[in-house]
């Protein structure tokens, strides 16, 4: 009797090792399918992020481009050309010795 309870227990032992296999087994493949699936998301998603650091360098090139020919049009403003050229061309003032021709408007 002594030895039927011996092999019925290390039957459950050798049942719950089958099981505890299978159970981890079965998580496993569950975690590399969840990695998996959130593998392909993060590949999109960084996809998606690469082409809008590409967009904003060429936002920020844009920028820094447009904020040089604001600087160049600052200095050029402060020169004695620029308020001659405002002068001439806004407020119709002319140098006292200086002739100017208009073409004739019948044409």
């Amino acid at each position: 009797m002594a030895k039927k309870r011996r092999t019925s227990a290390a039957n459950r032992k050798k049942r719950i090792g089958r099981f505890t296999v299978l159970g981890i087994l079965v998580l496993g493949l569950v975690l590399c399918a969840t990695l998996s699936y959130k593998r392909s998301g993060l590949k999109t998603q960084e996809k998606e992020y690469s082409r809008q650091i590409a967009e904003l360098k060429k936002e920020k090139k844009e920028a820094d481009k447009r904020a040089k020919e604001l600087e160049e049009y600052k200095e050029y403003v402060k020169t004695d050309e620029y308020i001659e050229e405002v002068a001439r061309e806004k407020l119709g003032l002319v140098y006292k010795d200086e002739i100017i021709f208009e073409p004739d408007s019948d044409n």
